[in-house]
């Protein structure tokens, strides 16, 4: 059987592909576990992996929940959401490439990320509504926090996909670009954040998730008062130029 996630590793850059092109990435409980297996292992390794990217094999980004396994019972309790969250509070940055559809339980699954770069073939919309569903994996926190109240109730309440320019535009995803310079664009921003200090990167992934809804006068003591501090190897990252 293949994997239904596959990962590789350069240059401290580790890749996550969705690897069920032939059912557009539906999201099954197989699937979720090798996910679930992945980014327990990525978070492990620590600062050997200095960004992490999500991406899908095929012309879809992801379908959604598989729902032909509607009713199965899966290993724990909020399963598929705790994934989610384990992958959005990885220490590393997440940086999500999409092209093609992005729906629903897939659009939830790009919402981890720190990083959204869309092809211009993207397309994303919540469907829950088109078969009376509500979401429990995050969406009705993560995609207001992205676009802002008013886009987030259009596009729950609707249905309607938004365009890979749109989402650019209303910041759901920071860049598009055309399909075929996609896996280019990616490169370049994992590239460039894998060049940063792990020190500094993974602090600042930390405050901006711990600072998300404080007051500005809490976030600025909080800032100062949960600082890492100076990286270890400050002094010969200043030596070589960095």
């Amino acid at each position: 059987m293949s994997e239904l996630v596959l990962r590789s590793d350069e240059g401290g850059i580790a890749t996550l592909t969705l690897n069920r092109p032939e059912k557009r990435n539906a999201l099954n409980l197989a699937l979720w576990a090798e996910l679930d297996a992945h980014a327990d292992a990525i978070a492990a390794a620590g600062e050997a992996i200095g960004v992490v990217v999500l991406r899908a094999g095929g012309p879809a980004f992801c379908a959604g929940n598989d729902l032909k396994e509607r009713g199965l019972e899966a290993p724990r309790k909020h399963y598929q959401g705790s994934i989610v969250t384990k992958l959005a509070e990885l220490p590393q940055p997440v940086i999500v490439a999409v092209q093609g559809g992005c729906f629903t339980g897939g659009l939830e699954l790009a919402l981890a990320g720190d990083i959204i770069v869309a092809g211009e073939s993207a397309h994303f919309a919540d469907t829950h509504g088109k078969f009376g569903l509500v979401p429990i994996w995050g969406m009705s926190q993560r995609l207001p926090r992205r676009v802002g109240e008013a886009k987030a109730r259009e596009m729950s309440f609707t249905g309607l996909p938004v365009s890979g320019r749109e989402a650019a535009r209303i910041g759901l995803a920071n860049h598009c670009v055309a399909d075929g310079e996609l896996d280019a664009a990616v490169r370049k921003l994992a590239e460039a954040i894998a060049a940063q200090s792990r020190h500094s990167v993974f602090a600042y992934k930390r405050l901006y998730r711990e600072q998300a809804d404080l007051p500005l006068n809490a976030g600025l003591a909080h800032e100062v008062f949960a600082s890492a501090g100076v990286a270890p190897d400050f002094a010969e990252r200043v030596a070589r130029g960095f």
